[in-house]
């Protein structure tokens, strides 16, 4: 009996071994860099004209609180989040007054959701509508820190406190080169609220969605402000040429641009030998479209050699079609005389406009563009994506050999002891 208790404690005691030797290393791993906490301010157009019953039944107002409160109960716990409004609280005539009216509803910082929903319950569509003044405020409301900021801008009709143009305030705020960016949404536009709307997305590299449906407004606020706690997801502004030679050098981040009806779009990336490129593509139709659409992406090289390419088709039953591919360019022979690969990006979608649609401007597109090292590199032991895991994984394949020898043997031993009592 004291034998076997003895073995049995040997045998624990060696597998507590091979447990502690492997949890060695996890903390040996530094710590990951502490990430500030991204800010997003939601500013809300609360004017008189948000009264019109045209989303689905019911108000244009009744549509953004259902939002609002569907966003705040799926806000990540990392995002600082503050409501700003607009046209809230004067419903006079005093055109001074009037834009002056934008008021924080609830400040940037750590959500409480239950008083953000209440504060938000007591809108009521009132009086004018100073986007210019908002999006200053807005701008000063999310200062300081280094985390991602973004204003989403909700709004049903144009700036009524001209000449502070809204466009103007949204270049100013991205000349301040404070990485701010802006989206704008517009519920159920008309073409010069369209217009506006786009403009001031387009200054700071953010982006502009039609709304005509409660649904589609909970989830691209939803999108909006998931995307503001994703601290790799920084969208720039860029501006593609009508061909390669033309065309802007990217690097790995997420651009933003606008392309035309049918029109073909160029973008530069710089390959290195043993260097893989991964590149997607979206293409939103902000407005009403005909059905059966399509985009390509394909990377090409300078002399116009398709390397790879990828598609996808619509139908209408969605506002955004993207597509991707990837080109992992293979080691060089001789490092030291390689040079980097200029691979050239096209884009090109098959949107055409419904009738009495406004072409210009062009449809949102974005792009995401990823230079990594590829799997074949010498700093990767394992091929198929462990990299330097391989050696974790070999001993976990050890330590089990070694823990089902000393089982099985342990279990003959029993069986052996067993039958001769």
């Amino acid at each position: 009996m004291i034998r076997r208790q003895r073995l049995a404690a040997g045998v624990c005691a060696l597998l507590a071994a091979l447990t502690a030797g492997l949890a060695v290393p996890s903390t040996a791993v530094a710590d990951e860099t502490e990430q500030a906490a991204p800010k997003v301010e939601l500013v809300l157009d609360v004017s008189g004209s948000m009264r019109t019953r045209d989303i689905d039944g019911g108000s244009r107002m009744a549509a953004a609180k259902q939002a609002f409160n569907e966003v705040l109960d799926a806000t990540p716990e990392e995002v600082q989040l503050g409501i700003r409004t607009l046209g809230a609280n004067y419903r006079g005539n005093d055109r001074i007054t009037g834009c002056k009216d934008t008021e924080q509803l609830y400040p940037v910082g750590p959500l409480n959701r239950t008083e953000a929903k209440t504060a938000v319950a007591t809108l009521a569509p009132t009086g004018w509508t100073p986007i210019g003044p908002a999006l200053q405020k807005a701008a000063a409301d999310l200062d300081g820190g280094d985390g991602t900021r973004r204003i989403v801008l909700i709004s049903d009709g144009e700036d009524t406190c001209q000449p502070l143009d809204p466009c103007e305030v949204a270049r100013e705020i991205a000349a301040k080169g404070i990485g701010l960016t802006i989206d704008t949404l517009g519920l159920v536009p008309d073409a010069k609220t369209r217009e506006q709307l786009s403009c001031i997305a387009d200054a700071t590299g953010g982006t502009y969605t039609d709304v005509r449906h409660k649904e589609e407004l909970s989830d691209r606020v939803g999108q909006l402000v998931d995307r503001a706690a994703d601290p790799v997801v920084t969208p720039v502004a860029t501006e593609g040429a009508n061909e390669c030679a033309k065309a802007p050098s990217l690097k790995s981040g997420l651009y933003t641009d606008r392309a035309e009806f049918g029109q073909q779009r160029w973008y530069k990336v710089d390959v290195n030998p043993g260097q893989e490129l991964r590149a997607s593509v979206s293409v939103a139709d902000d407005r009403a479209v005909d059905p059966n659409y399509g985009v390509l992406l394909r990377a090409v090289t300078v002399h116009d050699r398709e390397i790879v390419r990828g598609e996808a088709a619509g139908t209408g039953r969605t506002d955004v079609i993207s597509t991707g591919l990837r080109y992992p360019r293979p080691e060089s022979d001789d490092d030291d005389t390689a040079t980097a690969e200029t691979v050239c990006l096209q884009v090109t979608n098959s949107f055409s406009a419904a009738a009495g649609v406004k072409t210009s401007p062009g449809l949102p597109l974005e792009l995401t563009v990823d230079v990594v090292d590829g799997p074949s590199k010498a700093s990767d032991v394992a091929s198929f994506g462990l990299g330097r895991g391989w050696w974790l994984l070999g001993a976990l394949v050890l330590a089990g050999f070694l823990a089902g020898l000393l089982w099985g043997w342990l279990s003959r031993w029993r069986v052996a002891v067993w039958r001769t009592n």
